[in-house]
Formats: structure tokens, sequence, C-alpha cells
């Protein structure tokens, strides 16, 4: 272990000597490896990014919602079998709420887009969203002021609404939003809440910030229901008794549009998992693609650092031919060149790593993305890994010289 531990700190003293000598050479050296490690950083920062995206996306779908609706989530290419389904009715709604016992809410839910405005301010592109009362406990969106209707507000139709955190901030620059009355699609509505900022949403509504949720019965009175698909959204009581409540759910809806024993479901049963299931292929390829260039870079890199090595053992066949007369063994030649590339190697994580932080932080600007310090530690040991493996050539052509023969090279 002693005498390890000495070749070691000999090799290491060697190649810092070595590398100083050729300051220049070994700072060309290391551009590859630099490109290289920049590539794992700024590619790890976009995947990473996509991911929290991803489950940041997936949370607010809900592990414990189902979303009852004519289309699957998935791709469709037989769309004919599902294009003549019924549209969803929100008595289907009713019909779970007293049936099932595993949900613990449903609620049907319709949308439509409609300009929203206040005193000049005006927001396009806004989801007016038309539910029930158990909204707030389906999708559980916390309120930054005011509050959400009651169930005798929304039975009885009342132009109230709760709007997002964006188009709150949109409309009113100053002065608290609630109590004051704002016009959907032309109509008047009186503010009675503002949801809490939740950036971009997975949900089917688009995102929660820009929306503003009214009673479904004032929804249909003013905007109308014909042709208008609903989605009907079921909170379960125990996410692990899921897959029990959709198949108790399936019977419900059977029964309440009188489906025949053999007569295919005409609705769909859509859940967190099934985006997931149709993600994952997309996923897997951006993944693939991200490691295939990561690794090219690596090895354009590597045959750089093993190529100046190959030159440095040349260089430096006398100076081995009379370490090994004095009896160096050559486990002390290998180790002190295997240092020697791991040194070019890391200096060039350092580069690399200082190149990244920065153009990771400008990534964040334009796309989904997450700098992971963690990563900074897994491209120095990259670093090192090249460094051996492309290295490990060039120091055993060293460790194998024969020092007469190596006394001898000019």
């Amino acid at each position: 272990m002693l005498r390890a531990i000495t070749d070691i700190v000999e090799g290491l003293r060697i190649a810092v000597r070595a590398l100083r000598v050729q300051k220049m050479r070994s700072v060309l050296t290391t551009l590859g490896i630099v490109i290289g490690v920049v590539s794992v950083t700024l590619m790890a920062t976009v995947v990473n990014g996509i991911e929290q995206d991803f489950e940041e996306d997936m949370a607010t779908l809900g592990t414990d919602v189902i979303y009852i609706e004519k289309w699957p989530w998935s791709v469709v290419r037989d769309w004919w079998n599902y294009i003549n389904r019924p549209n969803m009715t929100a008595d289907l709604a009713d019909a779970i709420t007293r049936k099932s016992q595993y949900a613990l809410a449903a609620v049907p839910v319709a949308q439509t887009s409609r300009p929203i405005s206040y005193e000049g301010q005006s927001v396009t592109g806004a989801q007016v969203v038309g539910a029930t009362t158990p909204y707030s406990i389906v999708h559980q969106f916390g309120l930054e002021a005011g509050r959400f209707f009651t169930d005798v507000e929304g039975r009885a139709g009342r132009r109230v609404a709760v709007v997002g955190a964006e188009i709150a901030e949109k409309l009113f620059v100053v002065g608290d939003p609630v109590g004051k009355t704002i016009r959907i699609g032309g109509n008047r509505f009186e503010v009675i809440g503002v949801f809490e900022k939740k950036g971009e949403s997975a949900d089917q509504t688009g995102t929660a910030d820009l929306q503003a949720v009214v009673p479904f019965e004032a929804f249909k009175r003013l905007f109308g229901m014909q042709n208008r698909d609903l989605s009907i959204r079921v909170r379960i009581r125990d996410a692990a008794y899921l897959d029990a409540a959709k198949s108790e759910i399936t019977g419900i809806l059977r029964v309440a549009r009188g489906l025949g024993a053999t007569e295919p479901n005409n609705f769909e049963l859509n859940e967190q998992e099934t985006l997931r299931a149709q993600t994952a292929g997309i996923k897997a390829v951006i993944y693939g693609i991200g490691i295939g260039l990561t690794a090219l870079a690596l090895l354009v890199g590597g045959i750089g650092v093993m190529n100046i090595m190959f030159v440095s053992v040349r260089e430096r066949t006398r100076e081995i031919g009379i370490r090994k007369a004095v009896g160096a063994p050559s486990r002390s030649i290998l180790i002190q060149f295997l240092i020697e590339a791991v040194i070019v190697c890391l200096v060039g994580g350092v580069i690399g790593v200082l190149l990244a932080l920065p153009l990771g932080f400008a990534v964040q600007m334009v796309l989904p993305s997450s700098l992971d310090f963690q990563m900074v530690g897994i491209a120095f040991g990259i670093c090192v890994i090249v460094g051996i493996i492309f290295g490990l050539a060039p120091a055993y052509t060293a460790a194998t010289e024969e020092p007469i023969e190596a006394l001898r090279y000019e």
C-alpha cells in the first residue's frame, strides 16, 4: 500500500512538471475535453429541465384524478371509432357522486376561449371554465385571495368568477381584484377569488394562470352547450384504489349510458399514467440523442488526449529508459502517464464546467432547463474515466519500453 501511494505521489509530481513544460500543448489538448464536458453539462441541464417540467405538469393532473372524456389521450389512429361517440353530459358526474364509494368528488367541466376585460385592460386567449362547486375539491388549487363560489351560487348560476393569477396581474395592475366586475366575452362577472400562481399546466384547460372558473349553470346559459364536449373529472379518495375505482366508475357509466353487455364503452377513462406511457418513447429518444451527442464529443476529446500522450511518450523515451535503468518498475511508469492523462482531462473538465455554468443559465432563459450541481461532480468523474481509458494505451506503451532501447532513442 505504501509503495502504491509513493508511486502515485511521484507520478503526480512528474506529470505536473511535464505539463508545465508543455503549457500550450497541454491547453490545446484539453480543448476536446472542454467541448465534451460542456456538451455533457448542457445536455444534462436540458434533459433535467424537461424532466422537471414534465413532472410539474403531471402534478397538476393529480395521481388520484380520473378524466372521463370522449377521446383518449393517447394517439388515435382509428378515429372513426371515436368521433361518433356521444358527448359527455353533466348528469354523469351526479351519477358517479351518488353511486361511487371510491369517488371523493366528481365535477363536469366545460371550457371555451373568451377575451376578459376590465376598464380598458384586456386579456385574450384566456380559458373560461364552467364547473360545479366540487371543482375546488377535485383540483385543489390554492387561493391567493378571496374564495371559491358556493354550492348555492353554483346552482343559481350567479355571475361570479375565480380568476387565474396572470389574469389578475394583467387586469388589475393596482388594487385588489376581489369585488371588481370584469367582462368575460362581453358578460359581467364579479371576481370573488384569485388562484395562486401555478405556471404551465398539462391540464386540458391549458395554463391555470389564464383560467377564469365560473359556475356551470352560468356558463351553460351564457356560452351554450350545443355540440360542446364535457370532461367529467373525478378525484379518488385514495390513489391506492385507482384501479378499483376505474372499474367501479366504468360500471356506473355503462349503466348511466344504457350500454348492453356486449357493447363497447363509448367513453374513455384518462389518467396521469396515460400521458406518461405516451411520452415514454419521446423521452427515450431525447435521452438517446443526448447521450449519443455527448459520447461523440467525449470520444473526440479522448482521442485527442491519447494522441498527445503518445507524442509525449515518444518525446520522453530517454527519460523512461533512465528511470527504468535506476530501478523504476513498469508499474510506476504506467501510473505516471495515467496520472498525466487524467490531469489533462481534469483541467479540461474545470474549464468546461466554468464555461458550462453561464451557458447553462443562458439556456434556462430559452428552454425549460435545470442546472443540477450534482452534474458538476459527474462531469469530473467522466473526465477521470476518459483520462484512464484513453491514457491507458500510451501509458502501457511507456511501461513496456525496453530500458536499453529507450536509452538509445534520439
